[in-house]
């Protein structure tokens, strides 16, 4: 899987997500830090990658609507600390099924997955 983590998502995950066997890059590799949410997403869609951020401007289904992208997971911790968060994404991607997830909007907190479809 192709995936882009936004500066809000320890870049260390990238490595991880490597080890697993995913094409992941980061927005600090790419130059994008402190670049706006629009710029950072457009160079995600360009380079076809799925998304993963923490940021709550990519909740809105209207502009970020599933099938319209290449993936978007949102992660939603109560506590995010580093470590936490690590965790969570590794565990996804260890127990789920995140390949069926491309082109969605994936919510995920601590207890819930929502995944988001395009209908057609």
């Amino acid at each position: 899987m192709r995936i882009k983590l936004d500066e809000n998502i320890p870049s260390s995950l990238a490595d991880w997500l490597r080890d697993a066997s995913h094409d992941a890059d980061t927005v600090h590799q790419e130059g994008l830090t402190g670049k706006n949410d629009a710029t950072v997403w457009e160079a995600t869609q360009t380079a076809g990658r799925f998304f993963i951020t923490q940021d709550l401007d990519f909740s809105d289904l209207r502009r970020f609507k599933p099938g319209a992208h290449h993936g978007l997971l949102l992660v939603r911790l109560t506590e995010p600390s580093r470590r936490r968060l690590i965790e969570r994404v590794q565990h996804l991607f260890e127990k789920e099924a995140v390949e069926t997830w491309w082109g969605c909007t994936v919510i995920v907190t601590e207890r819930k997955i929502r995944v988001r479809r395009h209908k057609d």
